[in-house]
C-alpha cells in the first residue's frame, strides 16, 4: 500500500445494503480508511458460504441510508466478496470487514452464517478479514458494544495483520462494551425441531424451529463470554483437515 493512500477497507455483510449493522459498521470503517461497500441486496442470512453458479450475477449502484454510495448484488455475500476480488474495485482492499450481523454467529453458528462466511472468503483470496455480530435480532439494537469492539480489532489488525488463512470473528450483546475477550468456538449444535403445517390446498409444508444447545463448558468459550455480557474475538479458519486425527492415523495403513 502505498504510503500516501489510507487504508482500503472493503465492508460486506448477509443483511443487505439497508440493513442498520452494516450502516454502523461502515461509520467505524471510515475512521480508519477509504470505504467501499459491497454487499447483498437482500436479506441472506444462514446461507453459510454458498455461491451463485445457475444465474448471473448482477451489480448496481445505489444510496445507502446514510448517503453512501455502494454496491448492491443479487447475490450471496461470498458472491459480493468474490465479485469485489475479481470485478468490482480498481485496486484490492487491505482489510475485509463483514457486519455488524442482527444475531449471534457464535458456537456452531459460525457454518450457517453468511456474514462469517463472506469475511471467510476473503481471507480465501488473501485478505485480512473481521467479522461482525451482535446477539440480538433486534434491527434497533444498541450497536455500540459491537462498533467498539469492531474499533479495536480493526486497529489490532491493520498493525499486525493475521495468519496465513486465519479470520477473526467477533460477537458482542446489545448495549455498552464490558469487555473484550479472545475465545474459542464453542461445541454446540441446534436441536431440529420442524413445525408440520397444512397449506390451503391440503399440501404439506415444514417450518423450521429448533433450540441451540451448548455441548460444553468453560470461560474461555465465545457462547459464555457473550453471556457474561462481554465481548468475544474468535480465530477461525477454513482448514476443515481434522489435523489431531490425520497426525493419529496417518500410521496406520489402509
Amino acid at each position: 500500500m502505498s504510503e500516501t493512500l489510507r487504508p482500503l477497507i472493503l465492508v460486506c455483510n448477509d443483511d443487505g445494503f439497508y440493513s442498520p449493522g452494516i450502516q454502523k459498521l461502515t461509520e467505524v470503517a471510515q475512521r480508519f480508511g477509504e470505504v467501499r461497500v459491497i454487499a447483498p441486496d437482500r436479506q441472506q442470512s444462514a446461507v453459510g458460504h454458498s455461491i451463485t453458479i445457475s444465474q448471473p450475477l448482477r451489480a448496481n449502484k445505489v444510496k445507502m441510508p446514510s448517503g453512501l454510495d455502494a454496491t448492491a448484488v443479487n447475490g450471496t455475500p461470498a458472491d459480493c466478496i468474490k465479485l469485489a476480488h475479481d470485478k468490482l474495485m480498481d485496486r484490492k482492499p487491505d482489510l475485509v470487514l463483514s457486519g455488524i450481523n442482527h444475531g449471534s454467529n457464535a458456537g456452531i453458528n459460525i457454518i450457517y452464517s453468511g456474514t462469517v462466511s463472506a469475511a471467510t472468503e476473503a481471507t480465501i483470496l488473501g485478505y485480512p478479514a473481521i467479522a461482525v455480530s451482535c446477539s440480538d435480532f433486534d434491527e434497533d439494537a444498541d450497536l455500540s458494544g459491537c462498533a467498539d469492539a469492531a474499533s479495536r480489532v480493526i486497529q489490532f489488525v491493520l498493525k499486525n495483520g493475521l495468519p496465513k488463512g486465519v479470520t477473526l470473528n467477533v460477537n458482542a450483546p446489545a448495549g455498552p462494551l464490558k469487555d473484550l475477550v479472545w475465545t474459542k468456538q464453542a461445541d454446540s449444535r441446534y436441536v431440529e425441531e420442524y413445525d408440520g403445517r397444512v397449506d390451503p390446498f391440503n399440501r404439506p409444508y415444514y417450518w423450521m424451529t429448533g433450540k441451540f444447545e451448548l455441548l460444553e463448558n468453560g470461560s474461555d468459550l465465545d457462547v459464555s463470554v457473550i453471556d457474561e455480557g462481554k465481548a468475544s474475538v474468535t480465530p477461525i479458519q477454513y482448514d476443515l483437515t481434522a489435523h489431531g486425527f490425520f497426525h493419529e492415523i496417518k500410521k496406520n495403513v489402509l
